[in-house]
């Protein structure tokens, strides 16, 4: 006759969360069917998450002034001077005269087809969709500080609109295909739109790897966590059909709002909705595995670890997925996207870690924790019994202590945080790409021959009545121009760049005049973006010192682009840092019940997401050498961060508020802290290296990101939740559960039905 589990203290537990609890288990085998007929229906009807390609005018949208500025050009002028695809060709010892007089004749063909309709005869007729050619030689008489001479030249294409960026691409290279190869030298296609689809490409190659890569850390890290080879497989199935589903729906929801996700989106999907599963996968695994140990039948066990988790694990992931939407109030269209997208991904992780993992657990039982012994009742711990004895015991029953380790704490924070005051941003730099990659290959190529913007040069377009007739202004103009730095050449209305181009600087009706700017940096990296910023600022003084004070100045071109989307990401910034932090407030207000906890909770996170992008900041502009941060990186992360410090807020700070209310404060930190420290440190790794391996797709963005996040999540984990909260919490003592009465005294046990958690993860009934 077996002897009987010892009786135990019953713990709290929400009547819905028990109910729900005893649903999922009892329908184990409909809950997994569900979810597999799910995924597998929304993989065949719904749309994949796509990356919008429309370009940077498609994150700025068509009223943006430097688009528009670009249109009202093209109209007024009549032809374009602009073009985002760029062919080059170069030969350091010089380019044959053949070469380049070819490259010319085939521009002409182009600009002839285009007035004629005349596709042309023969092997190389010009497609319908290539409307003009400029072609561009690092001539002295155009550009007199090159040296040496006559070693590229650069075929500026533009392409029809209505041809998207894949079809552009191979469009510019079936030009460069028509030209005469250079003996020795390079012949190739750069610009923004293949740099784009080069990036495009790369994340397509290497996604699967990073998938891959991620599902086997997963399964190592939770593995070796619960000392299990089933559980992981509990884990992954999981993450895989939360990915699948939300992949799908942001798919579909950015084809329903019209709102297309951005390719930035989905490595990051993958990372956050892989981790978020685990993380809360996790938490109904060690409480699962502790049960059993307490002697709960496995059915039981499953029930009661899901009533006594699904509150928590609820309130955290609804607290992350309000912090991430928070996005969509900034202006900035790629933020928009992200925002819904994100919380789409966290919704989804939510809904599956809390139905499939307890389903998976009630199907396998002991079996779960498959090949180590699977857990046996343990004899039951006695209500006085004593606290764990750790390290972290001490800080947190001493005051003084806790204050030195909480200024310690704070210290390195802030001076990890320094770094960030020399951020620069950038938008999408040819630096970003690999180095063999070709698309930077030839951008290099060409910037030796000319500068590194000739790529994506910038036009400046001035207008005022008569202008046209003024040229010696205008020459002043575009001297002074050339001559501020960061301005590598100038092409105006004094230059004659092509025999069929003559009003490729002055307007038909005399009232405009416009500048080809070649700026000696990568023009979407930062310096460019600074110096433009600087020219705009001082060209009211320009055209007073030229002669010109009443001309009205337009900016178009990709570094004008560039400029208007990490103005409005600096604008936005404010605006949604504001949000984010409110949104966090409430929710760990109405969660904790108290008002000042939450206020030193949401400065330790706002700290440790200063820290991250302090020691990104370092990392990549100091060491690396890089030229700028990807303007969206900071953004991004930031956001993510302060909503997953949130996140383990709850997990960690609900298990003190629970232990609070039966003991004095100092031992309920003593016997929360270690408990709930371990499951937080092992969440806190898996998400780590999630976004970690973000950073194999050889893209800086990705890079950028990846290593923001992970560094981000594991300073959050192990050094602000599990150390500088804990002594915060000690140093405020009782009142920082005013004006609530969670902490102001401890109560008799049997008076609220709770008990001391036991075994060595946290139970998260949590005051909500």
């Amino acid at each position: 006759m077996s002897t009987p589990p010892p009786e135990r203290p019953a713990r709290r537990q929400h009547r819905f969360a028990s109910r729900f609890a005893r649903a999922v288990v009892a329908l184990r085998w409909l809950v997994l069917a569900a979810a597999v007929l799910g995924a597998v229906a929304a993989v065949r009807l719904l749309p994949g998450l796509a990356g919008s390609n429309a370009g940077l005018s498609g994150l700025v949208g068509e009223d943006n002034p430097a688009i528009q500025a670009q249109v009202d050009a093209v109209q007024r002028f009549g032809l374009p001077l602009l073009s985002r695809t760029t062919v080059v060709q170069h030969d350091a010892s010089g380019l044959d005269p053949f070469v380049q007089a070819d490259t010319v004749l085939r521009a002409l063909e182009v600009a002839r087809k285009t007035v004629t309709g005349d596709a042309g005869t023969g092997a190389e007729p010009v497609p319908d969709e290539l409307l003009l050619a400029y072609p561009l030689v690092n001539s002295p008489l155009l550009f007199p500080g090159v040296d040496p001479a006559y070693t590229t030249v650069v075929s500026y294409l533009f392409i029809a609109p209505t041809a998207n960026l894949g079809e552009q691409d191979v469009i510019a290279g079936q030009y460069a295909d028509s030209l005469e190869q250079p003996a020795g030298g390079l012949l190739g296609v750069t610009g923004t739109i293949p740099v784009q689809v080069a990036q495009g490409r790369l994340v397509t190659e290497w996604l699967p790897v990073v998938e891959l890569a991620t599902l086997a850390a997963i399964a190592l890290i939770v593995g070796l966590a619960v000392r299990s080879v089933l559980a992981p497989v509990v884990t992954l199935a999981t993450a895989a059909l939360g990915y699948l589903l939300a992949d799908r729906l942001i798919g579909w929801f950015g084809e329903a709002t019209g709102a297309a996700a951005p390719s930035q989106l989905q490595p990051v999907v993958v990372a956050l909705i892989l981790g978020i599963s685990t993380d809360y996968s996790i938490f109904f695994l060690l409480a699962y595995r502790r049960r059993l140990r307490e002697g709960d039948p496995p059915k039981d066990a499953a029930r009661a670890a899901v009533a006594e988790y699904l509150p928590i694990v609820a309130v955290a992931g609804l607290t992350v997925a309000a912090g991430v939407s928070t996005l969509v109030v900034a202006e900035s269209a790629l933020f928009q996207a992200f925002g819904p997208g994100l919380a789409i991904a966290v919704l989804v992780g939510l809904a599956v870690s809390t139905t499939v993992t307890p389903a998976l657990m009630a199907v396998l039982g002991r079996g779960t924790f498959w090949p180590g012994s699977a857990p046996r009742p343990t004899a039951a711990q006695p209500e006085g019994r004593a606290v764990v004895r750790t390290g972290l015991v001490r800080i947190v029953r001493r005051r003084w202590v806790a204050a030195l380790v909480a200024l310690a704490g704070l210290g390195v924070l802030v001076a990890a945080t320094l770094p960030a005051v020399g951020l620069r941003t950038a938008v999408s730099p040819v630096d970003a790409l690999p180095a063999d990659e070709p698309a930077r290959v030839a951008a290099e190529a060409a910037g030796e021959g000319f500068a590194p913007g000739v790529i994506a040069p910038t036009a400046l377009v001035v207008a005022e009545p008569g202008i046209s007739a003024d040229r010696a202004a205008l020459d002043r103009l575009g001297r002074l121009v050339e001559a501020r730095p960061g301005v590598a050449e100038v092409l105006g209305p004094g230059d004659q760049p092509l025999p069929f181009a003559l009003g490729l600087f002055l307007a038909p009706d005399g009232g405009a005049a416009r500048y080809l700017v070649v700026l000696d940096d990568d023009p979407l990296g930062a310096e460019a973006i600074d110096t433009l910023r600087d020219l705009r600022e001082q060209m009211p003084a320009l055209l007073a010192e030229a002669g010109l004070p009443g001309a009205e100045v337009s900016y178009a071109g990709d570094t004008a682009l560039g400029l208007s989307l990490v103005d409005t990401a600096e604008s936005d910034l404010v605006r949604v840092a504001i949000a984010v932090a409110v949104v966090d407030l409430l929710l760990l207000v109405v969660f904790l019940r108290a008002l000042v906890a939450p206020l030193y909770l949401l400065a330790s996170s706002v700290l440790a997401v200063g820290a991250t992008l302090g020691i990104t900041t370092w990392f990549f502009q100091d060491v690396l050498g890089q030229d700028g941060v990807i303007f969206y990186v900071p953004f991004a992360a930031a956001v993510l961060l302060v909503s997953l410090g949130s996140d383990y807020t709850i997990f960690s700070v609900g298990y003190i508020w629970e232990e609070a209310r039966t003991r004095p404060l100092g031992e309920a930190l003593a016997v929360a802290v270690p408990r709930s420290t371990r499951a937080i440190n092992v969440a806190g790794v898996t998400l780590a290296v999630s976004f970690a391996l973000v950073t194999l797709i050889p893209v800086s963005p990705f890079q950028e990101l990846g290593f923001a996040v992970a560094v981000g999540v594991l300073i959050d984990a192990f050094v602000v939740r599990s150390v500088l909260v804990p002594s915060l919490v000690s140093l405020v003592g009782r009142a920082s559960g005013w004006p609530g009465r969670r902490l102001a005294r401890p109560v008799d046990p049997d008076a609220v039905r709770t008990a001391p958690g036991r075994g060595d993860e946290a139970p998260a009934g949590g005051p909500t």
